[in-house]
């Protein structure tokens, strides 16, 4: 299956091919592992891009910007057929919507208080506890060890000015949720064509986020600079890195895909020194080095024999 799966490949309007078959073709051109790094790229420049209207938005009103939009343009290009769901699909689709809601917003709640490459890191948790829950071997303990090391490691234990204990709940909660995008992501892919089970998903996203963002957006939401970067933001951060995944992980094996995303949280790190001058220090630099490295290690696909 593709990630872009529409009913008819032409525009009937003008009988040239439609966006969605564009963009699936180029999809299919590239290599599963290369769909990988162009989504973990796309995800934290989207970020960094979202962290910078924070001047002018609070989290959540970024946050229902970046949906809504997410939401318009996935819906326009992959529309979710409501007609023939079944109560299952139902109850998929609306826990996937919410999923991604909560994890949206608990990310951004962390980044306005931490970070980019540390939020990262300790997002990156939830996939780490879903490949050490999946994998189940002996070793995985060294690796929940290494990534606890990280954890204290970037943890405010004296006075800090970049870290803070609220910043790090808000992230560990967006790690949960994340680990929850991955398992209903996997059985949205198996129930719903290409991306409409995430378009649905991201159209109830931004319906559960809307009452939130646009009560602390305001009037600030209508100013078209704002809304420009937040149609953006919605594409590098939503449309095109969940597109890519969901492209991937039906052309490649899941410890691969896992391998491949534990370079998130270095990525992370180094958008933010390029796009938002956040220099880290090196007991940072260490903590994060120590949950890639633990993420690594809980992906590798086990020996036979």
């Amino acid at each position: 299956m593709t990630a872009f799966a529409l009913d008819d490949p032409l525009d009937r309007g003008s009988g040239l091919p439609r966006p969605g078959t564009l963009l699936r073709t180029a999809a299919d051109s590239i290599p599963p592992s290369g769909l990988v790094l162009l989504a973990i790229f796309s995800a934290q420049l989207g970020a960094g891009f979202a962290k910078d209207l924070f001047t002018a938005l609070p989290p959540s009103a970024v946050v229902f910007v970046r949906i809504a939009a997410g939401a318009l343009i996935l819906g326009a290009v992959a529309r979710p057929k409501l007609k023939g769901m079944s109560w299952r699909d139902w109850a998929l689709g609306l826990a996937f919507g919410a999923t991604l809601a909560l994890m949206n917003l608990s990310f951004y709640e962390a980044l306005s208080r931490l970070p980019l490459g540390i939020t990262v890191a300790i997002e990156f948790l939830g996939p780490l506890g879903v490949a050490v829950a999946a994998s189940r071997r002996r070793l995985d303990l060294v690796w929940i060890g290494l990534a606890g090391l990280g954890v204290a490691l970037l943890a405010p234990w004296g006075d800090s000015e970049t870290v803070s204990w609220a910043g790090i709940g808000f992230a560990m909660v967006a790690g949960a949720c994340w680990a929850a995008y991955i398992l209903l992501s996997a059985a949205a892919g198996q129930r719903f064509p290409g991306t409409s089970g995430l378009s649905f998903a991201m159209i109830v996203s931004a319906v559960l986020i809307a009452p939130v963002g646009v009560t602390t957006g305001g009037a600030s939401l209508l100013q078209p600079e704002l809304l420009l970067i937040g149609v953006g933001v919605g594409l590098l951060s939503s449309v095109i890195p969940y597109s890519l995944e969901l492209q991937a992980l039906r052309h490649m094996p899941k410890h691969v895909f896992g391998i491949l995303m534990s370079l998130e949280p270095a990525v992370a790190a180094l958008i933010g020194v390029l796009v938002l001058s956040e220099i880290l220090h090196a007991q940072q630099w260490a903590a994060i080095v120590c949950i890639v490295a633990a993420s690594l290690g809980s992906t590798r696909a086990p020996r036979s024999g």
